[in-house]
């Protein structure tokens, strides 16, 4: 502790302007180098004689170096690549929410669907990852009518959910949007597709998706903006093209 610090040492007692002083440990003496031998950083400052740790400007090499022979990376070959558009969704099946819903964690309405939010803070779910998938496993157990709406569902899913008078209406979401969803954050606009793959996901009623012309008469709540999107992103169905003569 810097002589400045113990001077204004706390004291047990009433707490005042006067008395105010850093927390014991968090301050420390500058440490002084080339004073001298006897100060034990003193001619060659702690660094020893010569050698690269005592250049200036080259104490640390890069991770990796080895000295000037070839790295251990660079000595095997690349396998595969990483795919830039991958994406990684959580995992939900059917008997896991009917059994939250049984234990009264989770609830649903046509007007209020269950969302990644729900399924997260509910503990469904540990991590929403780039999205909800929701899959057919364990429908036989399935009793209760749901209506969830997640970024994926598949066939077994929606045809079990919608068997017993549930809905299933997929929804895009990116990194910005699913993170809003699961903050309850709603003073954004909200992500549309704007990959073709998305596009024809989020547009076919095959997939259940929200921007499909049949989800749009069906849901509950239909915003405005879906209305445009879905009529913006299927002019390609009607578009005509001249033919080169």
């Amino acid at each position: 502790m810097s002589s400045v610090a113990a001077r204004f040492k706390a004291t047990s007692g009433r707490v005042h302007l006067f008395n105010l002083s850093p927390a014991p440990g968090s301050q420390s003496t500058q440490k002084r180098l080339g004073r001298g031998r006897s100060s034990g950083l003193g001619k060659t400052s702690g660094r020893g004689h010569k050698g690269q740790k005592a250049r200036a400007g080259n104490g640390k090499p890069k991770a990796g170096f080895e000295g000037g022979q070839t790295p251990i990376v660079k000595l095997f070959p690349k396998r595969g690549f990483v795919n830039a558009n991958r994406k990684v969704y959580a995992p939900v099946n059917l008997d896991r929410i009917q059994h939250w819903i049984d234990q009264g964690r989770l609830t649903s309405s046509p007007d209020k669907p269950i969302t990644a939010k729900e399924l997260l803070l509910s503990g469904c779910i540990h991590q929403v990852h780039d999205g909800i998938k929701l899959l057919g496993s364990g429908a036989e157990h399935l009793k209760t009518a749901i209506h969830i709406t997640p970024s994926r569902a598949s066939q077994s899913a929606i045809r079990a959910v919608e068997k017993r008078g549930g809905t299933v209406f997929c929804k895009y979401y990116n990194e910005l949007a699913l993170r809003d969803c699961v903050k309850g954050r709603t003073d954004r606009t909200e992500a549309a597709p704007v990959r073709k793959t998305d596009i024809l996901w989020y547009t076919s009623w095959r997939n259940r998706g929200y921007l499909s012309p049949t989800a749009l008469s069906k849901m509950p709540m239909v915003h405005e903006r879906w209305k445009e999107l879905s009529k913006q992103l299927l002019t390609f169905k009607t578009q005509e093209y001249e033919k080169a003569k």
